[in-house]
């Protein structure tokens, strides 16, 4: 079973690494992923209450996929962001690889997402505001871009708690 202790933490080489894409002769291997991704978040929600998405490469699995927990599972394959608006906006952004820090960003308010999902089938989803956000800051870790890397100046960050 995943937990927070399996979540890299800032700092780790792997955090900035860009993944590599996930292969389908992979998909086997997915269930397992998303099974571990599922565990690691379902413990940082019990620990610190938040925790809507995680990346793979959070967990040392180097493929550019992410699972997100909202009205349902999401299993995002091989993401790529389209037409990202040109209206921003600016938030406290936080990560289960440092879950006591947040981050002052800017987000774009809306983006199309296409993806494969766990069945190898094309998605295209349009997300706005917290969702467009989400995603963002998921498809970031898959280029090895932390938020922290988006601060929106040196005075950005602040401790939750």
């Amino acid at each position: 079973m995943k937990t927070v202790e399996d979540i890299l933490k800032l700092g780790d080489p792997r955090l900035y690494q860009v993944c590599e894409p996930v292969q389908k002769e992979e998909l086997g291997l997915v269930q397992d992923w998303v099974k571990d991704m599922h565990e690691a978040m379902e413990d940082i929600r019990n620990r610190y209450g938040f925790g809507r998405g995680i990346a793979a490469p959070q967990l040392g699995i180097m493929k550019r996929m992410f699972y997100l927990n909202l009205d349902r599972p999401y299993i995002i394959i091989n993401p790529e962001i389209k037409g990202p608006s040109d209206q921003m906006f600016e938030l406290w952004d936080d990560c289960m690889s440092f879950p006591n820090l947040l981050v002052k960003v800017k987000r774009h308010q809306s983006l199309t997402l296409e993806y494969l999902d766990e069945n190898w089938e094309k998605q295209t989803w349009t997300v706005e505001g917290a969702i467009s956000e989400l995603v963002q800051h998921e498809n970031d870790h898959l280029d090895g871009v932390l938020c922290t890397m988006r601060a929106i100046d040196d005075k950005s960050f602040k401790w939750k708690g």
